[in-house]
């Protein structure tokens, strides 16, 4: 159904679709005394068309998390073209933020309600000494990661479970703790290990707590077949210790 503004032009409904480092970020939704991604979009959008439209985003990501792929809803009745908008806000966005496409969706869009599922990653840089070059990008971890081991132990997140024990309980998190992985493996490239896990949806630092669980495993300080009795216990002081920021990305959004 088109739709029109109060002027009389068409409404149309944008997907964009950006990258961003979150290193020096906090995290997607505006704040008051923070610097957001969704506060450096909205000015540069508002460079370009004069005004701030209504945008959503499709996950609140937290200070510190990466994005290979972010998806944004906008509506506006600015007739720009899609290529001419994506090099416009190239132009007044800052080095760590840069839109990969502008595309027209239909008029009911929603870049997050719209979404059935996400598939992120966690970076591992697995060696002695640090790399500087990595500082805000990749959990540096010391001592040999048994990939094989964790892969095996990651495959009971796999199915349809409460994750309660996975998830950081605030006011963002509320009635069903339900979620379905579809996948998680674990695998090394080099001196980095990856945990890659996709799922229909995810709770407050579900990753960070899945990754920090099978880190605890590692170390030995869990037994390699705990993570169905932490997933059954639903208590949050079972799992292991939320994983830094910094080795997070969200790596694709599907719909």
């Amino acid at each position: 159904m088109q739709c029109t503004s109060a002027s009389g032009s068409e409404i149309r409904n944008l997907k964009i679709t950006i990258s961003y480092s979150g290193k020096d970020l906090h995290g997607w939704q505006i704040q008051k005394n923070a610097v957001t991604v969704q506060q450096r979009f909205q000015e540069a959008v508002f460079s370009v068309l004069g005004n701030t439209p209504d945008i959503k985003g499709c996950s609140r990501t937290d200070t510190g998390v990466h994005a290979n792929m972010y998806v944004i809803s906008m509506k506006t009745d600015h007739q720009i073209s899609c290529e001419r908008l994506k090099a416009a806000l190239n132009r007044y966005l800052p080095l760590d933020i840069v839109v990969t496409s502008v595309e027209q969706a239909p008029i009911d869009f929603h870049a997050r309600y719209s979404c059935k599922g996400k598939r992120y990653i966690y970076k591992i840089l697995n060696r002695e000494v640090r790399d500087p070059f990595c500082e805000g990008y990749a959990l540096h971890y010391r001592y040999e990661i048994d990939v094989d081991m964790l892969n095996s132990a990651a495959q009971s997140y796999v199915g349809t479970h409460d994750f309660t024990s996975f998830c950081t309980l605030d006011k963002r998190e509320k009635g069903d703790f339900t979620r379905t992985v579809k996948s998680f493996s674990v695998y090394r490239e080099g001196d980095f290990v990856y945990m890659s896990v996709e799922a229909d949806g995810f709770l407050y630092n579900m990753v960070r707590i899945m990754v920090g669980t099978l880190l605890k495993i590692q170390q030995g300080k869990l037994s390699v077949d705990s993570i169905p009795d932490i997933i059954k216990a639903e208590n949050r002081k079972e799992a292991g210790p939320t994983a830094p920021a910094c080795g997070l990305y969200l790596d694709q959004v599907f719909y």
